[in-house]
């Protein structure tokens, strides 16, 4: 099997540009790379201070490129209004000819409290809750036909999404969470893949691997494709993780003092090539 390689890239500073990450993503395709994901975020603690849209830059990463895949790894739906990011990711999976993935997740305050400082749900369980009415509210979106939706966060009554993402039955979600937490896993069961966002070894990952098929089979999706998503540092070796059932192996970058001559040095190391 073939081990999908990609970048994730933090929005940050020297790459808080749009045009810097299309020209590094149209680099990263000819070389071979088959993703190009970016961090979500609006804020970050110092001494980061420039931070990028990641919808924005997405959209300049479609227009350049033919072949990688993109996405934002990961949105924290609970920020984010479900009906405009229906739009949004329709929209870019158009653009694109049908190449984004959805990474979703919780998110968190820790890192630049930008919850706390926007007036964000602070509360985990609740934005959990947010999170699973705006996974049910996109998947029927996706579908074309009328959504209606009436829950404790979010209401749709009727309204269509059209037009529909080029991907049916629409955009494969991609679901983080820490290893350990059962709830994050429970939750990938439903979608297309599993980013865990705290790997230590390759064992944690076969665990989850295993968990997952279980999860996955009680739910009648075994058969489905399903994306497992070891992301580790720029120069680890992800062939243990690969062994261990990663089906994407995503070259990490760190929050700061990334330049793009950084990325350009990683790129042309390439890709990964076999599981």
């Amino acid at each position: 099997m073939t081990l999908r390689s990609g970048l994730f890239l933090p929005l940050f500073d020297e790459l808080a540009d749009p045009a810097v990450i299309a020209r590094l993503s149209v680099e990263a395709e000819a070389a071979g790379w088959h993703g190009v994901f970016v961090w979500d975020h609006v804020r970050w603690r110092e001494p980061v201070l420039a931070v990028a849209d990641p919808w924005i830059t997405l959209a300049a990463v479609a227009a350049a490129t033919r072949n990688v895949r993109l996405g934002p790894m990961v949105t924290p739906l609970a920020r984010r209004r479900p009906v405009k990011v229906a739009r949004e990711t329709a929209t870019l999976d158009r653009l694109s000819g049908g190449r984004l993935t959805l990474g979703v997740g919780l998110g968190s305050d820790q890192f630049g409290s930008e919850f706390a400082v926007t007036g964000e749900e602070l509360d985990e369980r609740r934005r959990a809750q947010m999170l699973d009415e705006s996974l049910d509210i996109l998947t029927a979106a996706w579908s074309g036909e009328p959504v209606r939706h009436r829950g404790e966060h979010y209401t749709v009554d009727g309204m269509r999404f059209l037009p529909r993402p080029v991907q049916r039955p629409g955009v494969p979600v991609w679901v983080a969470g820490f290893y350990g937490k059962p709830r994050p896993l429970r939750r990938a069961a439903r979608y297309q893949g599993f980013m865990p966002v705290n790997l230590d070894h390759p064992g944690q990952l076969a665990q989850i691997v295993t968990d997952l098929a279980a999860l996955r089979q009680a739910v009648g999706a075994a058969a489905q494709p399903y994306d497992i998503v070891a992301a580790l540092p720029p120069g680890s070796d992800p062939a243990p993780y690969a062994a261990a059932g990663a089906t994407w192996w995503l070259a990490e970058f760190p929050a700061q003092g990334v330049t793009a001559d950084l990325v350009r040095a990683v790129i042309r190391d390439g890709p990964a090539v076999r599981s």
